[in-house]
């Protein structure tokens, strides 16, 4: 039975880890992180795409999987609803996937605390050290550990993602919790609020428990605001002076940083989102990353998810992209073509997604790049269109 090892137990990891299991690989995953993941991440937009790949390992994809939505629309700054468009799409939450793959992978295939240091590959197979003194051999490593890979940067030298120019702020609100002032027109739709150089959007997510009963779910908001080089540096250095600069954790971020925000926000935002964003306890930010790899595959190692590709959030399809990556490598390793037709299908499948991604967001950039322009009604049809009105996707897709 061929072996794999899989570092990154994210969700990019566990599909790749479940699909190669149903193909009679063994396999383990090697996780950097203590405990469960399932506390991390915030909402997310699914594609039908992503759901032919759960069913495929016998997922339930039901009304449970997320909150189901019929329609957008766009806020002015006064807070006057400017457009209305139908929207036939499905949020959920990260828990609510990354809980549905962990549980169906055995434990016995899944190792947590594991931090890679180095790796070695030969003819015989390739073996990867922690850490902690661990050694691991396999006949494959997966490379599923996130858009700051060690695997990408031990076995193929980069590259680094590159910043885009701006930042997501985001936070998310008890449904009970919604002030007044923002529940006719957030509480139910998809909401947006775009400006030449600003973009608001938010939606409802499961709550706690994958709660989807009315008033027990999320109110998930995103704001991408514009950010320089030397803003986001001062924004990722916490009190005591430390840089972050992979990310900075919420509790972290400088009370500084937090009330800057909140100014720009009652300076900038319509109403409803000042509202909103003043009712978060806890807002935090992410960097926006662009990461185009060149290479997807060397020797007997491999990369899916966000170590390949990591597209800017507007096409919301980093679970679709780590699903269909997983199911590629394990149909190209049980077919004839092993790692070469997997690369043939990854390479230019994300290199479309992140070059939609930027074409959306280049007008929030410093300076702004030509692309979509910040004007409502395109941005709403293009954030999160569907996989296969995106230029070069739709050969990739399934049925």
């Amino acid at each position: 039975m061929p072996s794999a090892l899989i570092i990154g137990g994210s969700i990019a990891g566990l599909f790749t880890a479940l699909l190669l299991r149903q193909a009679g690989w063994q396999v383990l995953v090697a996780e950097r992180s203590p405990g469960d993941l399932a506390s991390r991440g915030a909402g997310v937009g699914t594609h039908p795409e992503q759901f032919v790949v759960m069913r495929r390992l016998g997922l339930p994809v039901d009304e449970a999987i997320g909150v189901h939505f019929t329609e957008r629309l766009c806020l002015a700054q006064d807070g006057q609803v400017i457009a209305r468009l139908p929207f036939e799409k499905v949020q959920t939450a990260w828990a609510l996937l990354y809980r549905k793959l962990r549980e169906a992978l055995p434990d016995d295939c899944h190792r947590d605390g594991l931090r890679l240091v180095g790796l070695d590959q030969d003819a015989a197979g390739v073996t990867a050290q922690f850490a902690d003194g661990t050694r691991l051999s396999a006949d494959l490593l997966i490379g599923a550990d996130g858009v700051h890979s060690t695997v990408r940067r031990l076995a193929f030298g980069g590259p680094d993602p590159t910043y885009a120019g701006y930042v997501a702020w985001r936070g998310v609100v008890p449904e009970a919790a919604v002030p007044a002032i923002a529940r006719p027109e957030l509480v139910g739709p998809f909401g947006f609020f775009v400006t030449a150089r600003e973009t608001m959007l938010s939606y409802l997510q499961p709550g706690p428990g994958d709660d989807l009963r009315v008033g027990q779910r999320g109110l998930n908001w995103v704001w991408y605001h514009p950010t320089s080089p030397t803003q986001l540096q001062a924004l990722l250095t916490d009190a005591g002076g430390r840089h972050h600069p992979q990310g900075i954790a919420p509790p972290a971020i400088r009370p500084a940083a937090i009330a800057a925000f909140r100014a720009e926000a009652e300076a900038i935002l319509p109403p409803q989102y000042r509202a909103l964003v003043a009712a978060t306890a806890q807002p935090f930010f992410q960097p926006i990353l662009d990461l185009d790899s060149p290479a997807v595959t060397t020797g007997r190692v491999a990369l899916v998810g966000d170590a390949a590709h990591m597209a800017r959030p507007h096409v919301a399809a980093g679970i679709a992209k780590a699903a269909l990556g997983a199911m590629w490598l394990a149909d190209a390793l049980a077919g004839t073509g092993g790692l070469a037709a997997y690369a043939a299908r990854a390479l230019p499948f994300g290199a479309a997604l992140v070059a939609r991604a930027r074409w959306v967001g280049a007008f929030l950039e410093d300076p702004p790049r030509p692309g979509l322009a910040g004007e409502p009604v395109p941005v709403m049809l293009n954030t999160g269109s569907p996989l296969g009105e995106i230029p070069g996707l739709a050969p990739f897709l399934p049925a």
